[in-house]
């Protein structure tokens, strides 16, 4: 009888700490999604504040594309790396993915009002808070549904594309209504799949280092769908 209490106790220790690990985990993956949003937007607003970062990003392609790459490049490198690079060395190149997106999405400064950046972004925040707490709680297997949407994401890029050239408002509209359908539907899976990924795990450097990847994930769900979502929500500049 002793052992059995013994190896209760133990059993419930064990789950109990499983579970704070868990929810270490994933609260470590909303508070870098969020503390990167953070040095994003602030990162935005101060380039474009700044006259002289703003000539020097917009007004030499060889410096925007050239963030742009750097962008592609850090997101590439941080996935393809992530089992031979530090928890440290993953979460600086997060942060460092974030100071420049910030410093290339600054221009939304400069085409939208302020006030319709501010009443889109809580629209974003609620949406995106929404549809997480659902893929996180619902009992629903999302996996088809994430591949149908990233084929999805797929088309609209290609389509955006085409447009470049086409210049058609009707598909930008029809783009743009698609976009924040595959992102809000993204918020879901990709939630889902992070609880999924991090549960019953230990904290150590590997667990770490998954946690910041599904804050990047989560990071650039939301920053798509409050592109997607000023598109219709955005009052221009005059």
């Amino acid at each position: 009888m002793d052992n059995y209490n013994r190896d209760y106790r133990a059993m419930q220790y064990e789950t109990a700490s499983t579970a704070v690990a868990e929810n270490t985990l994933i609260k470590n993956v909303y508070l870098w999604m969020c503390g990167a949003l953070v040095i994003t937007g602030l990162t935005s607003y101060y380039v474009a504040n700044n006259f002289s970062l703003q000539e020097a990003i917009f007004s030499s392609p060889l410096v925007f594309y050239g963030l742009i790459i750097a962008e592609f490049a850090l997101v590439i490198g941080l996935t393809a790396a992530i089992n031979k690079i530090s928890a440290l060395t993953a979460t600086l190149m997060f942060l460092l993915y974030s100071v420049i997106n910030g410093a290339t999405l600054s221009s939304i400064f400069l085409i939208y009002e302020i006030g319709s950046i501010t009443t889109t972004f809580f629209v974003t925040a609620g949406t995106f808070g929404a549809m997480a707490i659902y893929g996180s709680i619902t009992q629903r297997d999302l996996t088809k549904l994430g591949g149908i949407l990233t084929m999805a994401l797929i088309g609209i890029i290609l389509a955006t594309l085409v447009n470049l050239f086409l210049k058609s408002g009707m598909m930008d509209t029809i783009i743009s209504i698609i976009g924040v359908i595959i992102f809000v539907g993204l918020t879901a899976y990709d939630a889902q799949k992070i609880k999924a990924m991090l549960g019953n795990a230990e904290i150590n450097d590997t667990t770490q280092k998954l946690a910041v990847l599904g804050a990047l994930t989560l990071y650039l769900d939301f920053v798509n769908l409050f592109l997607y979502l000023l598109r219709f929500m955005g009052k221009r500049n005059n």
